[in-house]
């Protein structure tokens, strides 16, 4: 059996790549949007609103996204229509994004404080990770994430995972690919692999020169669809499973 590779330095997405947090980030979306439209006050999602936004979970890229999502779902809007014009729609709410983005993390942090408990339970860490982490133990490694420092902290310590090196989080406004820039001037002699589950992030990164030296795999266990892997295979970009994840 292979060991983890010591001379890599990794660059870990965390939703997608460690936590499943769809339930959770649905569930959070759904809360925020009943405290902005006051037609959703007092009501919950159907077992249907979460599965509609499962399947709409590879499209969404920041977490208060799903503010959005869950607003259009429970405005009847279908999954097959919000997929076709993702686009427009994030055009539609882009005034509103600002505050979206504070009532997201607000109302994390008051679900955490009324019950810790239930809000780690909704966002388990896929089968075997937490062990392959634990076994990252001495190697520098790293969460590249567009999630808040503060809840990444929160769910690997309840799983007992020693933390990172660092955490570059959604708290610190930079992109992936900077922060891909900072890690190479810090690590000059060690590779940097990046494992995400956004093909759209990985071909960013493949396509900048000053970034042609970063190793690149994508999940297939994540928030990504069937076509995404083809486009990954097709790119040069490897598709890895969990069993090969951190080899």
């Amino acid at each position: 059996m292979k060991l983890i590779n010591k001379s890599f330095v990794y660059a870990l997405d965390f939703d997608g790549v460690i936590c499943d947090s769809a339930i959770e980030t649905a569930m959070t979306g759904w809360k925020v949007a009943a405290k902005v439209w006051s037609d959703m006050e007092g009501t919950v999602p159907s077992n249907t609103h979460i599965k509609q936004f499962q399947a709409l979970r590879p499209y969404l890229e920041t977490g208060y996204e799903a503010v959005i999502f869950m607003r259009l779902l429970q405005q009847g809007e279908t999954v097959e229509h919000i997929q076709a014009n993702i686009q427009q729609f994030f055009a539609q709410f882009a005034s509103d994004a600002p505050l979206l983005k504070k009532l997201f993390g607000q109302t994390r942090d008051q679900w955490i404080q009324q019950d810790q408990e239930e809000w780690i339970t909704m966002n388990p860490l896929f089968d075997g990770v937490a062990e392959k982490l634990r076994e990252l133990k001495g190697c520098n490694w790293y969460i590249v994430t567009t999630k808040q420092e503060r809840f990444v902290e929160q769910i690997l310590a309840a799983n007992q995972v020693e933390m990172p090196v660092d955490i570059y989080g959604l708290d610190r406004q930079m992109s992936k690919s900077t922060v891909l820039a900072e890690l190479i001037g810090r690590h000059e002699k060690e590779e940097i692999c990046l494992i995400e589950d956004r093909l759209p992030t990985l071909l960013k990164v493949q396509s900048q020169e000053d970034l042609s030296e970063v190793d690149l795999q994508l999940v297939d266990w994540g928030y990504n669809t069937e076509q995404d892997r083809k486009k990954a295979r097709v790119a040069g970009i490897p598709v890895i499973s969990l069993p090969e994840f951190l080899l």
